[in-house]
């Protein structure tokens, strides 16, 4: 029986950050030493969005493993999420995720990260300390000047009836871009969340091989099926580049 006739399986794992339990699932395809893709949620997501779950399964299914996991005060990690969230306290947690993955015997040394909203955000200030070969990012913030507006006014986040310190959150990633490579943007033209003004900036900022998809009409949730489906097979098409064959062929 060859690899493709196998199955992947998914192993709940748990790792520490900052003295935090974090919970997450590890999807694992039927390889030996795959190489893998850690996935940073929004800001009031958790592990269980369905990009991360659609992406999590597309990347096995291209003998990619993927980590998609809870932020301290989400899902089912420890913390209360008022009085534990920071782009900072976020960082940590990915770091850590960083570290788990590359004392596992069980994993390539390659490693993607994928983050959608504020995910993305934490993916961009956390890539520059490791060896990340490839990166992908939705709706990606770098001030967060606009957010607090957002959460308070917008009908395109799925917020709980929870307070947001905007001050403990503040953040500018702007000037730490310059050493970013191998990276794939989405954002809507439509994002009345994170303008996609964002993403254009970080496209002029970052270096190459870069990608810039505007999604016409997109909203922050990515709502339009089309822009689904354009998102999950260009994202997973560009971490099967960088990961598995080094081609320059898509960059």
């Amino acid at each position: 029986m060859d690899s493709s006739t196998k199955k992947s399986i998914i192993k709940k794992i748990t790792f520490q950050a900052d003295g935090f339990e974090l919970k997450g699932d590890l999807h694992l395809p039927a390889v030996k030493r795959p190489p893998v893709v850690i996935g940073s949620h929004g800001l009031f997501s958790d592990r269980n969005s369905p990009k991360q779950i659609a992406l999590a399964v597309e990347c096995n299914r291209r003998n990619i493993a993927f980590l998609r996991f809870d932020h301290r005060g989400c899902g089912d990690s420890q913390g209360n999420f008022e009085a534990v969230t920071s782009l900072e306290a976020r960082c940590n947690d990915l770091c850590s995720a960083i570290d788990w993955i590359t004392h596992r015997n069980d994993l390539g040394d390659r490693i993607g990260l994928f983050g959608s909203s504020m995910g993305g955000a934490t993916c961009l200030s956390v890539a520059s300390k490791f060896e990340i070969a490839i990166m992908v990012t939705v709706a990606a913030p770098i001030r967060s000047q606009h957010i607090q507006d957002s959460i308070e006014n917008s009908d395109q986040l799925d917020r709980p009836a929870i307070r947001f310190d905007a001050q403990r959150n503040a953040f500018d990633i702007s000037q730490g871009l310059a050493n970013i490579h191998n990276i794939l943007l989405f954002h809507g033209d439509a994002d009345t969340v994170v303008p996609v003004s964002h993403s254009r900036e970080i496209f002029e900022r970052v270096g190459t091989p870069k990608k810039l998809n505007i999604l016409k009409d997109g909203d922050h949730r990515m709502s339009n099926p089309i822009h689904q489906q354009e998102f999950l097979q260009k994202a997973s098409d560009w971490f099967e580049s960088g990961l598995l064959y080094f081609s320059s062929s898509l960059f």
